[in-house]
């Protein structure tokens, strides 16, 4: 038998909103890109997913009312995902012009390493990040 890691790679990441139709605006306004699945339909869904980032990644965004009944979605917490980006503060600036706001300040946490995150206007945190080993891994990737 195989030694395959347990956690073999991130395959969705999920958000909740109470309006999915105001979620998809302002998600599609930030990424740039309108979600490639939506479920039942468009005109009423229940579930959006974007695919987004250099290995596509999927984000998906899940109507409030099928969050599981031992959860508790009453303010922010929980784990945060940090997303890559080239320009932290670029991409701060312009979550906070969409409406996000702060959560963590930016911290610079090392050479070429630093972070921020903001809560969107559903609710649910970003983080974002600009790591050097993230553009390491990426490249090991794009060479194999």
């Amino acid at each position: 038998m195989k030694n395959t890691p347990a956690l073999r790679g991130m395959a969705n990441v999920s958000l909740w909103a109470e309006d999915l139709i105001a979620a998809k605006e302002w998600y599609t306004k930030l990424l740039g890109v309108e979600p490639y699945f939506q479920s039942p339909n468009p005109e009423n869904p229940a579930y959006i997913e974007y695919r987004i980032g250099d290995l596509q990644d999927e984000l998906g965004i899940i109507d409030k009312k099928y969050t599981p009944k031992t959860a508790t979605l009453t303010g922010t917490g929980g784990a945060t995902l940090y997303w890559h980006v080239d320009d932290v503060a670029g991409m701060l600036e312009k979550l906070e012009e969409l409406g996000a706001t702060q959560y963590e300040p930016l911290t610079e946490r090392g050479v070429d390493w630093i972070t921020t995150s903001v809560v969107d206007p559903f609710g649910n945190i970003i983080g974002l990040i600009h790591s050097p080993h993230y553009k390491e891994i990426l490249n090991s990737i794009q060479k194999a």
